[in-house]
């Protein structure tokens, strides 16, 4: 077969540039790449797209978002959805979907947070894994987004994030590290924002040194559609293609850069290898049977249901209100039940095969009387009073009053951030009103960020946190409400009493174009442990209509098992959650950690062995000063948790630290004085400087922190430790610290 001619210069140039909207451009022997924005429902634009990319789509599966479906804690539910939309993708000639997006929550107001699945790291890396593995199964790439930082719909496109090495290594880079390694993404897309104050799309250190040379990422990097200041800079970070296209100015840059020694053409080379091997990789889409389009559409809706089901979190339920008996009358309050807000608006928003109402599901399911009142409109002009009148009236003559209340659309939204937590005014007055009138009121919440559960919470008995469930969360709202489904999710982010709890609150959104992440690695459950600040429902909570007892933790460093036993009347699915808890030390670490979950289905009186592998990081932490992962010695804990606040069972095991640091006359006081071969010899050759007086303090408590070397510049200081560096030879022997520190342990009570 004859070989292809090479591609000239200018051929090269335009190809790391985008063609259009939503394609690639080709070249001799590399064909155009489609691109889909997702991720959890397809937006293909018929005709190429418009300007902005965000007019109408071809009708497609909207599934649950992630702020939804990550209250599941079940990566084989993710991964089946990934394998519905590669389908989808495939039909529609899609070659790589935009998303999964892995951005941390670092505060609730983020406007965008109903794309992002968690506050936790490893939650946001095992379920984005997963949808990567089952989209990237069926022939379909995916684009590993925002990489990285982006935390923030404010200034997205020019804010630069202050934040230290530590904060980003163990916070906000882990889940795409995880995704990377494990999943291999067709490609990964940079965010819009500066790291430090540099562009994302042009930072080496992130593009290349850390997500090529020390992640092994072999795909493309693709930047945010718009977010390319400058082309040449960003192609020599490692910045592979520039979206959207095309940009002839971008083009012609990179050609001058080129032909004028700026930039290597090596560079360019393998940019476009990696464009050329993305081409390769869609060239052949898997064929196999098919379902017919009608048949196909009602099966993924049925995943989407399922989905949505496990996507509910059960946040109260005194008196066992919930689940509801079909003989039961109801009143379904509230606009949401009749026209559901199912996900959010901005470049994900899908326009669905077909939508389930809530009000229909339920009067489907209903034995008994069921009727319906609006109770608020989003009419600015309606009539909130007699809206409200009305509502109370049908609650008053039901058994059971389902209110459905939540954020309508023009709340939350990519492009801009939320400036508070709570519900509409005139929802909080429909709460109240409806509550006083039936004491069995149950509140099913419709929102894609956190929200107030105050002044309210205590004037109902039952809470549904339903967040957005996508095109089949009315019929999914009335599996769980009747016990059909019994409610199995947990939150994936913490509930807050008030946003000045928040550990951002301070530091968001920032100001002057620079936002300063000085919480560093306290966010969510890992600040409210650590200071002990109360919360209206911590990380991982979640109640269900059966309950579960653990028993026989057993745990070392590689690995922790538990016996999970359903001693409850009904079969219900269980999320078992790990945690670590480090021991004291200089290093300020969160109290506990989540560092393993599992999410498993047991029968009433069923039990099970649940195990779990723990690896060296998972007791580490970022060392700054060492540009490395370092592990202290000591005495961990090992905790099953109900949720990140209550902790079920608990074990210790010891983990070995590194190699003591040696000794230098650089190193301090404190260092001398804990070493067991100088320690006791400086001790006792300090004598009374040793001694404490009645304050409870010693001179050598108060020059602990001085490094030697400074120390022994003091007048007769020097001259007495004179054998110091001698000293400090053998202490570095490591024969004598060895038996130093085995007669120290010794002598240990």
């Amino acid at each position: 077969m004859p070989q292809p001619e090479p591609l000239t210069t200018l051929q090269k140039a335009a190809l790391v540039v985008g063609a259009g909207f939503w394609r690639t451009t080709s070249a001799p022997g590399i064909r155009a790449v489609t691109m889909s924005d997702g991720p959890h429902g397809l937006r293909v634009q018929p005709g190429g797209g418009d300007q902005l990319g965000l007019g109408e789509s071809v009708p497609a599966t909207c599934f649950p978002p992630a702020t939804g479906i990550a209250s599941s804690w079940n990566r084989e539910l993710l991964e089946r959805v990934g394998a519905a939309l590669a389908v989808e993708a495939r039909e529609q000639g899609v070659d790589v979907v935009l998303g999964p997006g892995v951005n941390i929550k670092r505060s609730p107001l983020c406007g965008r947070n109903f794309e992002y699945f968690s506050e936790d790291p490893l939650i946001s890396g095992v379920l984005g894994a997963a949808w990567v593995r089952g989209l990237q199964a069926g022939g379909v790439g995916a684009s590993l987004k925002h990489f990285a930082a982006n935390n923030q719909e404010t200034n997205r496109m020019t804010v630069s994030v202050e934040v230290d090495e530590r904060t980003l290594r163990e916070l906000y880079l882990p889940a795409f590290e995880r995704i990377v390694k494990q999943e291999q993404p067709w490609t990964v897309m940079c965010s819009y924002n500066r790291i430090n104050g540099t562009y994302a799309a042009e930072d080496r250190w992130l593009l290349t040194e850390v997500l090529r040379e020390e992640w092994g990422f072999d795909g493309l990097v693709v930047s945010d559609w718009g977010a390319v200041e400058r082309r040449v800079p960003a192609i020599a970070a490692g910045l592979d293609l520039e979206m959207p296209g095309p940009q002839r100015d971008s083009t012609d840059a990179v050609f001058a850069a080129v032909n004028s020694g700026e930039l290597d053409e090596a560079v360019l080379d393998a940019a476009v290898a990696r464009i050329a091997n993305l081409a390769e990789k869609v060239q052949v889409l898997l064929r196999g049977d098919r379902l017919h389009p009608a048949e196909q559409t009602e099966v993924h809706h049925a995943l989407a249901r399922e989905a949505a089901a496990e996507s509910m979190v059960l946040l109260r339920n005194e008196g066992a209100v919930l689940p509801l008996a079909p003989e039961q009358s109801i009143a379904v309050i509230g606009q949401f039940a009749r026209s559901p807000r199912f996900q959010g608006a901005g470049s994900s928003q899908v326009v669905a095969t077909r939508v389930d109402t809530a009000l229909d599901a339920l009067m489907e399911r209903t034995e008994a009387d069921l009727e319906f009142a609006a109770g608020y409109s989003f009419d600015r002009y309606a009539d909130v009073q007699g809206l409200i009148d009305e509502a109370v009236a049908a609650a008053r003559r039901a058994d059971v009053a389902l209110l459905f209340v939540g954020l309508p659309e023009g709340a939350e939204s990519e492009g801009f951030d939320r400036t508070h937590l709570d519900l509409p005014a005139a929802q909080l007055d429909l709460i109240a009103a409806v509550a006083a009138a039936n004491r069995n009121t149950v509140v099913i919440l419709t929102n894609g960020g956190v929200v107030s559960l105050e002044p309210w919470h205590d004037s109902v008995p039952a809470i549904l946190e339903s967040w957005l469930l996508g095109q089949a969360g009315g019929s999914a709202i009335a599996d769980v409400l009747f016990g059909t489904v019994a409610p199995s999710g947990r939150l994936a982010e913490s509930i807050p009493f008030r946003l000045q709890d928040t550990p951002a609150y301070l530091n968001f959104p920032g100001e002057n174009d620079v936002v300063r992440y000085g919480e560093g690695v306290f966010v969510g459950y890992r600040y409210y442990e650590s200071v002990d600040r109360p919360v209206r429902y911590p990380f991982g909570f979640g109640l269900g209509y059966s309950s579960f007892a653990y028993a026989q933790l057993s745990a070392s460093a590689t690995e922790a098992s538990v016996t999970v036993t359903n001693t409850g009347q009904c079969a219900s699915k269980h999320v078992v959650q790990l945690y670590v808890a480090p021991p004291v030390s200089e290093v300020v670490r969160p109290k506990r950690e989540l560092r393993g979950f599992c999410k498993i289905e047991l029968q009433p009186g069923e039990a099970r062995r649940v195990a779990f592998t723990l690896e060296p990081r998972d007791f580490a932490h970022w060392d700054n000063r060492t540009s490395d992962w370092r592990i202290t010695g000591g005495e961990y804990d090992i905790e099953i948790g109900h949720d990140s606040h209550h902790v079920a069972l608990s074990t210790t095991v010891t983990i070995a630290g590194p190699p003591r640091e040696r000794l230098t006359l650089d190193s301090r006081i404190a260092d001398f004085l804990s070493h067991p071969v100088t320690g006791p010899i400086l001790a006792r050759a300090a004598g009374g400087a040793a001694v404490k007086a009645e304050s409870g303090t010693s001179m050598l408590d108060m020059v602990a922190s001085m490094p030697m070397r400074r120390l022994m510049r003091f007048p007769g200081v020097g001259n007495s430790l004179a054998r110091l560096p001698m000293l400090i030879a053998i202490a570095n022997n490591p024969a004598v610290l060895g038996l130093a520190s085995w007669w120290q342990r010794r002598r240990a009570p």
